[in-house]
This record gives structure tokens, sequence and C-alpha cells, in this order.
């Protein structure tokens, strides 16, 4: 939650911004980009991909945008603390899943 409201703060900076909305929106999807099916892979993105995400968008972040995103991510957890889903990063992911399908059928049909 501190990073969506880092994104939603009008002084952070572009960079920072949009590494926030990706992080944020993976987080949220219900898809992962690797399914958690798929033996080690699938735990892979959770424990890399997301860490080292956050961790960027917070080195980025200026140090009183932070503050004041996690003074209202405190706020938010103590009065409504139901988890958002982000819809359209489940699209975007399901749309890269069957980009990779399509192009792999095509790439054998090829050969």
């Amino acid at each position: 939650m501190v990073l969506w409201f880092c994104y939603q703060h009008p002084q952070t900076p572009w960079l920072p911004k949009w590494i926030s909305v990706f992080v944020v929106a993976y987080a949220l999807s219900p898809i992962d980009l690797i399914p958690d099916f798929i033996p080690i892979l699938g735990y892979l993105d959770d424990v890399i991909i997301l860490p080292l995400g956050i961790l960027l968008a917070i080195r980025l972040m200026p140090p009183s945008v932070l503050e004041e995103s996690q003074l209202k991510a405190s706020e938010w957890e103590k009065n409504d603390a139901r988890r958002p889903v982000n819809r359209i990063a489940a699209v975007i992911i399901i749309l890269v899943w069957m980009a990779a399908v399509v192009s792999t059928g095509l790439a054998f049909v090829h050969y």
C-alpha cells in the first residue's frame, strides 16, 4: 500500500512512479507471470521480482514522499484493510501468456 500511495503522490518522479505501478499491479494481480504450479520457477517470480521491484521503487522514491505514504498506509490499515485486486494487470499477464503460447505454436508449425 505504501507504493500505491507513493504512486498517487504529486511529488513522485516519473521513474519511481511507474516502477511502483508495475510492482503494485503485479502484486495484486490474481495471475502470476510464471504460474505457481511450475516447480521451483513458479515461486521465483514472487521471491525475486516483487522484492527487487519494491526495493528499487523505495530507493528511487524521495524520502518525504515515502514518509508521507507510509503514514497514509498505516492509517489505511487501521481503517480499511480490504485487499484491492488489479484486473488490468491480470488481463495483461494473460495476454503475455497467450502470445507466448501462440508464438511457440507458430514456431512448431513453421518447423
